[in-house]
């Protein structure tokens, strides 16, 4: 339902906007502007579809080789007593547990193409669970909240985006730290969020447990990457650590299905079948999601949102330094792509070490998109009713961006 109304009210939003700059601007090129719009998102949307097959293929086949190995249910069993009181609906030891953690690492490592596989596998298996197919499980809204919330260890690709504008930032990796408060807050947020809304106790030993361990890793990590290592190293680390997990859980995988005597060869084409009809299947649901996005994006309504914001904190008597980057905030639960496009823009406008130019780095590193993720997500299993999904996920999405403008001032502001 939820979905429906958000929908319905992009295109109505976006009409009414675009009704008034005709009648009253004399914006004549206005609707031809949003019509060129929604056929090039329609495009796009088809064109990352066939893009996904092939990862789609080749995650799926070597998933099946690690689930028939016992890969998937090993794993399973290790985050048991954490996932267990999350996901009271998952039987213990179901791959689906394995599944979500795979989704959770490739996220925490900033590996995009990875993580949407071993999600998309992951709400499968949960669907199966699910005794009302059309309608989202408490367990597939939780993985979805915490998926769409967007923990990520290193943000490689905006400090590679902050090195190579022009000008280029003096140090690009001076919003590593930040990113990762601003996208832990966003994840903390989220499980908060849901929780109360499914009655799980986040007190229980177990939970607290796995949160402060996990808290506690986060911290030496970014204590080691900020006190001992230079910028290339961190890059150089990352790009060893990311690349090569890929890589071993492929060889971990066909030297488990190895020792299991399993045909590793049949049994990747078995599971990388599935990639194809995955891929086919989103289209619609992409299409749909894309399109309301671009229809919004090209009447306007962002410039409205952002001067209305300006007007009223500097009425408050605010700081409205941050304003500035408040465009890429805003498209990242839309847009990926357009959230980039908008943090690009904002560093070329006001400069890569502008307050500006490093929140709207923050921006993008401090969640996921969220309305893409629906629409793939939930699309891939034909689930129509997302119940609270999206607002839960917009919460979340705000924590993170007040955490962001809050860290940005402690960090750069002046």
């Amino acid at each position: 339902m939820a979905l429906n109304f958000i929908w319905f009210a992009f295109f109505m939003v976006a009409f009414a906007i675009a009704l008034f700059k005709w009648i009253v601007t004399g914006d004549v090129l206005i609707f031809k502007t949003i019509t060129d719009g929604v056929f090039k998102s329609a495009g796009d949307s088809v064109d990352l579809s066939f893009k996904l097959i092939g990862i789609m293929t080749l995650f799926l086949g070597f998933m099946n080789i690690g689930e028939k190995a016992g890969a998937i249910r090993f794993l399973s069993r290790i985050v048991a007593p954490f996932f267990g009181k999350l996901f009271p609906e998952v039987p213990k030891g179901h791959p689906a547990m394995g599944q979500m953690m795979m989704n959770f690492s490739a996220n925490l490592l900033g590996l995009d193409n990875a993580a949407t596989p071993f999600g998309l596998k992951a709400m499968d298996s949960l669907q199966s669970l699910n005794p009302n197919k059309d309608s989202a499980s408490n367990s597939q809204i939780m993985f979805l909240v915490l998926h769409a919330s967007g923990l990520t260890l290193i943000p490689i690709s905006i400090i590679a985006m902050r090195a190579s504008v022009n000008p280029p930032a003096a140090n690009p990796t001076d919003i590593f730290i930040p990113c990762m408060i601003a996208t832990f807050a966003a994840t903390l947020a989220a499980l908060i969020i849901v929780s109360i809304k499914q009655k799980i106790n986040l007190l229980h030993p177990q939970i607290l447990s796995w949160i402060l361990g996990i808290s506690i890793a986060i911290g030496l990590l970014i204590s080691y990457l900020k006190f001992f290592l230079s910028k290339v190293e961190i890059e150089n680390f990352s790009a060893v650590l990311s690349n090569g997990l890929i890589l071993l859980i492929f060889v971990v995988f066909l030297l488990g299905g190895i020792y299991k005597k399993v045909n590793v060869f049949e049994s990747f084409i078995e599971g990388a079948k599935g990639g194809f009809d995955i891929a086919i299947k989103i289209i619609p649901y992409l299409v749909a999601m894309l399109v309301a996005i671009s229809v919004l994006r090209s009447s306007g309504a962002f410039e409205i949102i952002t001067n209305g914001f300006t007007y009223v904190f500097s009425i408050l008597g605010f700081d409205t330094q941050f304003v500035s980057a408040l465009p890429t905030a805003l498209m990242k639960p839309l847009s990926g792509s357009g959230s980039r496009g908008m943090m690009i823009d904002t560093m070329n406008t006001y400069g890569a070490d502008s307050f500006a130019g490093r929140l709207s780095a923050i921006f993008q590193g401090s969640s996921d998109t969220t309305f893409y993720v629906i629409a793939v997500y939930f699309g891939s299993v034909g689930v129509k009713n997302t119940r609270y999904s999206i607002p839960a996920m917009l919460l979340a999405d705000l924590c993170g961006i007040i955490t962001a403008i809050l860290v940005a001032y402690m960090f750069f502001g002046t």
